[in-house]
């Protein structure tokens, strides 16, 4: 079911948004070579509770971190642990906050220490099919329109989209109605109304666009064990043009960006 938000929802989503990307930059200047992942989900969960937000994947469905963490040939759901980053790794942070009623979700995949070309490329495209896709998040346009910005943009750079794993509405639920593929075709699927807030999110792969579950349950990795690349925003959609209410802003400035 679609639920439409109202302006001042929206800005209860953005002021959890703004909690969201500050967490996401806490772990992003702990990513590095010797760190393990269960001690960035511990760095996100504490975050988020010093501002009395809850972490929204915590408890989902039985997931049992704050963050999901995708190492590599994982695409999403990965589940922090002892894993210790290597150098020339790629790792996707997805996390969701849950604050005053709403969730906001994002993702960002960073790469540890050096990474090759061919890999940076899959994060740079990724990020940019994710900034395609929103242009679209508008009055009018259909979700067809979005998920083609994501796929057109990642298959002339070589690359596949999964298909089993969509972006979502978001709002008082983690997960809402619409579904938002991440490939589609242009002027199909529902049209898109003010007041509805979308989680987009592009996950793109080096190489097949096959994918297989772990016997964990939870995590999803390539099926020919090639790098995958994960960038999302909340966004809501507006006459004209899309508005994000998640930020990178605070994680760029860890980074430097790529």
């Amino acid at each position: 079911m679609v639920f439409f938000k109202t302006d001042e929802e929206i800005e209860l989503i953005k002021e959890g948004a703004l909690i969201l990307g500050k967490a996401h930059a806490e772990v992003a200047k702990n990513i590095k070579v010797g760190v393990s992942t269960l001690k960035l989900d511990n760095i996100a969960f504490d975050y988020i509770k010093s501002f009395n937000a809850i972490p929204s994947f915590k408890g989902y469905n039985g997931f049992p971190s704050s963050l999901c963490i995708s190492v590599n040939e994982q695409v999403v759901h990965g589940m922090p642990g002892e894993y210790v980053l290597k150098e020339g790794d790629i790792i996707s942070i997805d996390c969701g906050v849950f604050y005053k009623g709403f969730h906001s979700d994002s993702a960002y995949t960073y790469p540890v220490g050096q990474i090759n070309s061919e890999v940076y490329k899959l994060l740079k495209v990724t990020k940019e099919s994710l900034y395609k896709a929103i242009e679209f998040a508008t009055v009018g346009n259909r979700i067809g329109d979005v998920g083609f910005a994501v796929q057109y943009h990642a298959e002339q750079n070589g690359f596949s989209i999964v298909r089993e794993l969509v972006g979502h509405g978001v709002g008082k639920n983690l997960h809402e109605g619409p579904e938002v593929p991440n490939y589609g075709k242009r002027g199909k699927g529902i049209k898109l109304e003010e007041g509805m807030v979308l989680a987009i999110e592009p996950m793109v792969n080096l190489g097949t666009k096959n994918i297989v579950q772990e016997k964990d349950g939870w995590t999803v990795r390539t099926s020919d064990r090639k790098p995958s690349a994960h960038f999302e925003h909340t966004v809501a959609v507006r006459r004209g043009k899309a508005e994000i209410l998640t930020t990178f802003e605070f994680i760029e400035e860890v980074t430097k960006g790529f």
